[in-house]
């Protein structure tokens, strides 16, 4: 699995001390060889988000908080697009993005918790329009609800969105009655195990994923359910995240996965490789 990144995510969009900041990609594109993507075009954004979020990011001309959680520049438009982009350029080669910002909290209509323009669900678009797949599987690991994933595909038959994440906590929705039949939220207690995340795989992910039969697999991959990460308390394990990961290669033919969230510097680059292992099982 190719890794897909740009050098100007390590530089843009600074943050400060928050959780999410530029040191994240730069620890990583410090030890992963990667291939640069280009920025995404305003159609694949506009494919999943409203004309007038893409204007409001486009417009932020100084530093500004979106909401408590999301600081915003001169330069967070141009690295959204760029991570826009890189989501992309993984779903053309079957690769691995290393993207900042996020994307997997933002709304069609709301930038929120990190997140600007969802990376993978624009991935997943663009592969319906330009690349002719026909039905994905978007798979999202991260201890938080991808929020703003299932709120671009709640009605959409094609695409089938798996949450596996920590419950209750931020952003407060995938609770237990959050269900549909394309949408499958496997909301995890705090402190639960690389046993539990394989448990519930088990129980109920992988018959779905089958049933569904898709062409495709979307990885949204967060590594803040580690168990060293700062800001969240579950326990994964290094070698949690290789077997979710090789878990996942085998749910469709093919395969890419985006960066989501992972706030421990020290750990973020060895379980980008344990899942990269994972992922080319």
């Amino acid at each position: 699995m190719e890794l897909v990144s740009h050098r100007d995510m390590a530089r843009l969009h600074p943050t400060g001390d928050y959780p999410e900041r530029q040191e994240r990609l730069r620890v990583l594109q410090e030890q992963f060889e990667f291939r640069e993507a280009e920025s995404a075009s305003e159609e694949d954004i506009l494919r999943c988000h409203t004309s007038e979020l893409l204007e409001a990011v486009r417009g932020i001309t100084r530093p500004t908080f979106i909401d408590p959680d999301t600081v915003a520049s001169d330069t967070t438009y141009e690295a959204a697009m760029l991570a826009a982009g890189a989501a992309i350029e993984a779903v053309r080669s079957n690769g691995f993005a290393l993207v900042r910002p996020p994307g997997h909290h933002a709304t069609p209509d709301r930038a929120m918790g990190f997140c600007f323009f969802d990376n993978v669900a624009v991935a997943a678009r663009y592969a319906r329009a330009e690349l002719g797949v026909g039905r994905i599987v978007i798979v999202d690991w991260d201890v938080h609800h991808g929020n703003g994933t299932e709120d671009i595909f709640r009605s959409d038959p094609t695409v089938l969105f798996v949450s596996l994440h920590q419950w209750p906590f931020y952003p407060g929705t995938g609770g237990p009655e959050d269900q549909d039949e394309t949408l499958m939220n496997v909301p995890l207690p705090a402190g639960s195990t690389d046993e539990e995340y394989f448990r519930a795989w088990d129980e109920r992910v992988e018959s779905a994923v089958q049933a569904f039969e898709p062409d495709l697999v979307l990885v949204s991959a967060g590594f803040d359910a580690h168990e060293e990460d700062p800001i969240a308390q579950m326990l994964v394990t290094e070698a949690g995240f290789r077997e979710l990961a090789r878990r996942s290669v085998g749910l469709a033919p093919r395969t890419a996965a985006v960066l989501e969230g992972g706030y421990n510097i020290a750990t973020l680059p060895t379980l980008v490789r344990a899942a990269l292992e994972g992922f080319r099982a």
